[in-house]
């Protein structure tokens, strides 16, 4: 069996070495200090042929459909993705279809009213068993604050406890979070600061898991797109949501915001972002992760708040988003035996190749994390950093 699995895979890499693409897929991986069938733990190794023209002519979705199915693999495969991202290697591979993903992203609006849903169908509400296998006990699905914790549940309750202090919550302060996941940000906030909250979710699983899970008087949970919200409220909060309202709903995202905000009261906006406005999403995540999701740019985002709001400050700690997801990924491969006969293999490779590339990205510093703490009219005498 051995033998046979051996010259398998032996035919397969002379197979490739004959491509038309290999040298020139050698000659770009050598950019970033990686190679083909090497024995590093970030070397590619293919195990079938085809792969390398799927990966020029598609992109990171041929990239990343090959993988799905099995035809090739990197023992580490956050590091691969770290040192391809590093050296910049993308910019030598424009498909044609990233042209017209490029044309399309830019004159359509995907975030509709309508639109906006899917993500909730097909991302979060995969199975609350799930998540709750991969994510801290309070199952929160956002960058964890490792300044000074030693483990993900720490890191996330720092990140919640941080988010409290930057928005200066007081007892009996009306709280709104745009985008609430399972509750954890409106739960700790209730407990330890005696606050009133509404979370708006475009996921079913969430709203649903969070309403069982906290039945609090203090803490409405409600299926609510947030377009649709017209209350006001001491301080808003939105953490990890803003990654899916899209470039063409950013001022009207801003604009809700600003309405339901009393004057004098904070706004905290937590989202993940890219290094340039010009970038396009990238066609895997958007096609098996997060649908229509986009990443905005610091100038989308000043774009956005002009006239409405003051940025009091601007906290980056994209680097903590690496080691969030390796604790992520870290808690899938224990809990995966538990779940293999319910998703089956290709998911089990989709989601590692989700988890793993994020964090190259994130530790190569291609993506970034962002907290914008926003005023409506400036605080008086400024606004002071808490860290």
């Amino acid at each position: 069996m051995n033998r046979a699995a051996d010259a398998c895979l032996s035919s397969s890499i002379a197979a490739n070495r004959q491509s038309f693409f290999y040298p020139r897929a050698k000659s770009l991986l050598a950019k970033a200090n990686v190679r083909l069938d090497g024995s590093a733990p970030w070397d590619m190794r293919i195990h079938r042929s085809g792969v390398l023209k799927r990966a020029f002519l598609r992109g990171n979705l041929g990239l990343g459909e090959a993988y799905m199915d099995g035809d090739w693999d990197a023992e580490q495969l956050d590091e691969f993705f770290c040192r391809l991202l590093a050296a910049r290697v993308e910019d030598d591979v424009n498909p044609i279809g990233l042209t017209l993903n490029r044309v399309v992203a830019g004159l359509l609006n995907r975030q509709t009213l309508r639109r906006a849903w899917q993500v909730g169908e097909v991302h979060y509400d995969l199975g609350n068993d799930f998540y709750a296998a991969m994510l801290d006990p309070r199952m929160t699905y956002t960058c964890g604050y490792w300044k000074d914790a030693a483990n993900l549940a720490d890191a996330q309750e720092a990140k919640l406890e941080l988010v409290c202090k930057k928005l200066q919550l007081e007892p009996g302060m009306r709280v709104l979070d745009i985008g609430c996941g399972w509750g954890s940000f409106m739960r700790y906030a209730t407990e330890r600061y005696k606050v009133e909250c509404v979370g708006v979710t475009i996921s079913a699983e969430q709203a649903n898991y969070a309403r069982e899970r906290y039945p609090d008087a203090k803490l409405d949970f409600r299926l609510q797109d947030y377009r649709t919200v017209n209350e006001r409220f001491d301080r808003i909060v939105s953490i990890g949501m803003f990654e899916h309202v899209g470039h063409k709903n950013y001022r009207t995202y801003m604009q809700v915001a600003h309405r339901c905000l009393y004057d004098g009261g904070l706004f905290l906006l937590h989202t993940i972002g890219r290094n340039h406005r010009h970038g396009i999403s990238d066609p895997w995540i958007d096609k098996y992760i997060f649908p229509n999701g986009e990443l905005p740019s610091l100038g989308h985002i000043s774009d956005a708040i002009e006239g409405l709001f003051i940025a009091e400050d601007v906290h980056n700690f994209g680097a903590d988003y690496d080691r969030t997801l390796m604790a992520w990924h870290e808690n899938f491969e224990t809990a995966w035996p538990r779940f293999a006969d319910r998703l089956g293999q290709r998911f089990y490779r989709m989601w590692r190749y989700y988890l793993l590339s994020c964090a190259g990205a994130f530790r190569a510093r291609d993506l970034q994390l962002w907290q914008w703490v926003l005023s409506k009219e400036g605080v008086p005498g400024g606004y002071s950093r808490v860290s």
